[in-house]
């Protein structure tokens, strides 16, 4: 599970805008189960495997967010452009890049099915930018998200950035999902 509505600091990981579920795991990877600790770790293994090249969204020299052979990444934000998460409804996107290491994802704007499987799985954090930051930030930057005030900040380049407030949604982000928040409000057994 991704780090909850709190601090979090890591290196960003720079992308276009428009990438969808199938760059963010592609079709062909959909095989693992996600309930076998063993089969799960290649979700991650395999994340954003489907976006080819600089053209298509990968940061600037064609990085991976997963360096071949291993199942985690060094880079544990996403910084990404307007309309991240796009294309099927595929809750194993979000799962890919939690099981990945990310932890957040920021963006201007996401695909409505991308981020309610985000927040409803309990799988990264999507935060909406005021400005499209994967033009500022870059890849490799030391970057630090402080929901409570509401801000991105590049240590790297010490520059300060506005994100929205995550709302109604903040209560599930922070209880880890849409069901543990239902068993913390008593509207489902804790069985």
């Amino acid at each position: 599970m991704a780090t909850k509505h709190k601090k979090i600091t890591g290196k960003a990981f720079v992308l276009g805008k428009n990438i969808d579920t199938d760059q963010i795991i592609p079709a062909e990877h959909l095989v693992y189960s996600l309930d076998d600790p063993e089969e799960r770790k290649f979700y991650g293994r395999y994340a954003l495997s489907g976006v080819p090249d600089a053209e298509s969204g990968l940061p600037e020299g064609n990085i991976p967010l997963v360096e071949e052979d291993e199942f985690e990444s060094d880079f544990n934000i996403i910084i990404g452009g307007p309309n991240f998460g796009c294309g099927s409804s595929r809750e194993h996107a979000p799962a890919s890049l939690d099981i990945a290491g990310v932890d957040a994802i920021i963006a201007p704007t996401f695909a409505r099915i991308f981020y309610r499987n985000s927040v409803d799985g309990g799988f990264v954090v999507p935060y909406e930018s005021l400005e499209n930051l994967s033009k500022e930030i870059h890849t490799g930057d030391e970057i630090e998200i402080n929901p409570e005030e509401r801000v991105v900040k590049n240590i790297t380049q010490d520059k300060t950035y506005e994100i929205r407030p995550l709302g109604s949604v903040a209560d599930i982000v922070n209880a880890g999902g849409i069901f543990e928040f239902a068993r913390k409000e008593g509207m489902i057994s804790c069985q």
